[in-house]
């Protein structure tokens, strides 16, 4: 996979073609749906569950088939996966992408495939996600890795095992013990970590010595099932500025001055593999 193009602030006005807020047309009488927040080359946190946070992954098979898919249909989509953790009822991915639509045709892809193979596995029919995913944008330079570590500690703070190392289905014996894994590519907010594959390994490690602060967890949260920018002050305005739409909650009274400058000017390069 070649690297993506860097993202300039001098391109900013020229994005609107390759963007995408995508919402489907409804009645007029139903409530619309908030449409994405997407970028191209912006770093992406989403989340799949489950109808009614049901299972979606039975035995180890299923697990490797959704794996397996899941690095085709990113490369045809020209996603990058950064993280990943595939809990029993849920997924959770971080990526960046090419072209802003991508992330959602990825998920089309893989989900139509998943469900056919589940459902003709165990002999059931019907939906097996709990609707379409949810996704925040995630500021590279302040919140990429942060996300990564929400995402790789999951099966720690779900209680099913003490150490991330000790869970099979997710990017962090990649990411922090370097296990050969073809479907991850790293970040350029990862790859700054070290000088060379050792000291990256060894500062990754490091990231995880605490439990993440629970703040930032619900900040996390938050974004991604209201579909919001995650990030500075500045981040949010320029994401709002470049999609012609808000990106943060509306705040009531007058707006607090902030001297914050790290917005998407800040974001160059973004992936080697």
């Amino acid at each position: 996979m070649r690297p993506l193009a860097g993202f300039y602030a001098n391109a900013m006005p020229t994005m609107k073609s390759r963007l995408s807020i995508s919402s489907s047309v409804l009645p007029p009488t139903a409530m619309p749906r908030r449409a994405r927040l997407t970028l191209p080359d912006v770093p992406l946190h989403l989340t799949q569950r489950g109808h009614d946070r049901h299972a979606c992954f039975f035995a180890d098979d299923d697990y490797r088939f959704y794996l397996y898919w899941l690095e085709r249909n990113a490369a045809r989509q020209h996603c990058f996966i950064h993280a990943y953790v595939l809990m029993t009822n849920h997924v959770h991915l971080v990526l960046s992408a090419e072209e802003a639509e991508a992330p959602a045709g990825l998920m089309k892809a893989q989900n139509q495939r998943y469900v056919c193979y589940v459902n003709q596995r165990y002999g059931r029919s019907g939906t097996l996600w709990n609707g379409r995913f949810h996704s925040c944008l995630a500021q590279q330079e302040n919140y990429l890795l942060i996300c990564q570590r929400y995402v790789e500690l999951n099966p720690v703070r779900a209680g099913m095992v003490e150490h991330p190392a000790d869970y099979r289905w997710s990017s962090y014996r990649a990411n922090a013990q370097g296990a050969k894994n073809s479907l991850i590519t790293p970040h350029a907010q990862y790859l700054a970590l070290g000088d060379d594959f050792s000291q990256r390994l060894a500062a990754y490690r490091e990231l995880f010595h605490g439990a993440l602060d629970p703040t930032l967890i619900e900040q996390i949260r938050i974004a991604t099932i209201g579909n919001r920018a995650l990030g500075t002050t500045r981040f949010a305005a320029d994401v709002a500025t470049i999609l012609g739409r808000q990106s943060v909650p509306a705040m009531r009274g007058r707006p607090r001055r902030t001297n914050n400058s790290d917005g998407l000017q800040g974001t160059r390069k973004k992936i080697s593999k």
